[in-house]
């Protein structure tokens, strides 16, 4: 009898054993709003109502210094290598080829341990078909090629790159509005899936210049906003609050949900463009500038300052993560280190990642710390945190100029400390220094 129970609870044990090595890898969906400034999401005082963004923020974990870079392509490039943009020389929106080809992006990494990858929506790392996503470890692809589009005729700016709509690479025509479109192919992308892990990735163009939005999105807008571009805007808000919504109702029909972590979060600060800008060709758009949101933090789109790189954002996974918010300091090339560690993939080679495994600060267990964080933005700009502090430093004619500011008791950037803190300043741009030697390793050297 002791013989028998001591065999019964070895299987116990093995079966345990196959049950957790047998447990599900979790799919990952993750939206990228275009040019969604911190405060035009309502959870952060805006104006337009957005209730599927705010019940996440409810009940997810909203993260409250989350960065990216402050235009686009870089800040897509970052989150699919896990490493700075300005390795790959990518500092401002590109229609070449930004990535090498033998890359090991987010989605090529998720393949390798058995995932289905879609990207629906911007790609903007290289707008001829044979650049696109298709190339780069996405099993299924579809919308703009190149960047933000006209939303009814899917035109990016004139020029050779201004046709680019696409499946799978191969350009298409299509009748509908821009948001409509790249949620319609996700929710049925998602439909389609089996028990097979999967990545999503859902960068909409939303909402990028130029905006116009049907009637029926215009007759929802808050009457208090007034002006043609402002209650389009506030329209196109709205718009994408709803299609992130049928994306979480996709899952929940699919039975996805459970097993399904989910971030939302934006590719930079809002912007104060003139949205009928005539680059883009073939309709009119409402004549004015963007009323992009940043408040109260410091700049906009473009900008090194937090309303150019500090954005709305949340993650959310029912059962593993509770709701709050995560206040650490977090960089959107932290999210490739993090998928590839919960997803199990462990790369052959060293790939000189910058970002690193965010779970234990999101899930609560060990937050780092004074982890430092670096930009390269346009116009011959770069930035460093570390910890409470954060240097930014341009080029002039006459050399450089530098800010710094200590985030902890200045969270809006309204004094400068430069001039009182010159030491500090110094140790920053060492380290600044130090940083950016690898800047470039990684760049295209043939288009």
């Amino acid at each position: 009898m002791i013989f028998l129970a001591r065999i019964g609870v070895v299987i116990l044990a093995i079966l345990s054993a196959t049950a957790v090595a047998e447990e599900p890898k979790p799919n990952f969906v993750f939206i990228l709003a275009d040019d969604l400034g911190w405060a035009d999401v309502a959870f952060h005082g805006g104006n337009a109502p957005t209730p599927h963004l705010d019940q996440l923020s409810d009940t997810g974990l909203e993260l409250s210094q989350h960065y990216v870079a402050p235009v686009c392509s870089p800040t897509r490039a970052g989150f699919l290598t896990g490493r700075y943009w300005s390795r790959y020389n990518v500092i401002s929106p590109s229609n070449d080829r930004a990535l090498p080809w033998d890359t090991v992006t987010l989605p090529r990494a998720l393949q390798a341990v058995g995932y289905r990858t879609c990207l629906t929506g911007k790609w903007h790392l290289g707008s001829k078909p044979e650049w696109g996503p298709n190339h780069f470890g996405f099993d299924h692809s579809y919308g703009s090629l190149a960047g933000g589009v006209g939303p009814w005729n899917h035109r990016y700016k004139q020029g050779p790159y201004s046709v680019t709509w696409h499946r799978n690479e191969k350009l298409i025509e299509e009748a509908g509005h821009v948001t409509d479109l790249i949620t319609r192919e996700a929710v049925r992308w998602i439909a389609q899936q089996d028990d097979r892990p999967f990545f999503l990735y859902v960068p909409f163009t939303a909402v990028h210049l130029p905006v116009k939005e049907p009637e029926d999105w215009l007759a929802r807008v808050p009457a208090p906003i007034e002006g043609a571009v402002p209650r389009h805007y506030a329209a196109c808000i709205m718009h994408l609050d709803d299609a992130v919504g049928q994306i979480v109702a996709a899952l929940e029909k699919a039975g996805k949900r459970e097993n399904t972590l989910f971030v939302f979060t934006s590719d930079n600060g809002g912007s104060w463009g003139e949205n009928n800008d005539t680059r883009y060709p073939g309709d009119v758009y409402p004549a004015g500038e963007l009323p992009g949101n940043n408040a109260p933090l410091r700049g906009r789109k473009a900008d090194l300052y937090e309303g150019g790189i500090r954005v709305p954002s949340i993650v959310s996974w029912p059962g593993k993560l509770s709701a709050g918010k995560c206040n650490v300091p977090l960089h959107i090339t932290d999210w490739m280190p993090t998928f590839c560690r919960l997803a199990g993939y462990t790369a052959k080679k060293d790939l000189r990642w910058d970002g690193s495994d965010i779970w234990p600060s999101l899930n609560g267990e060990s937050p780092r710390t004074a982890h430092p964080l670096y930009w390269v933005g346009p116009h011959r700009s770069s930035a460093i945190r570390v910890g409470d502090w954060k240097l930014i430093t341009y080029r002039r004619p006459k050399g450089r100029k530098a800010e710094l500011f200590n985030l902890a008791e200045d969270p809006n950037e309204t004094t400068d400390l430069a001039s009182t803190q010159p030491q500090r300043v110094a140790e920053l741009a060492k380290r600044m220094a130090q940083i950016a030697r690898a800047d470039g390793d990684a760049a295209v050297k043939d288009q």
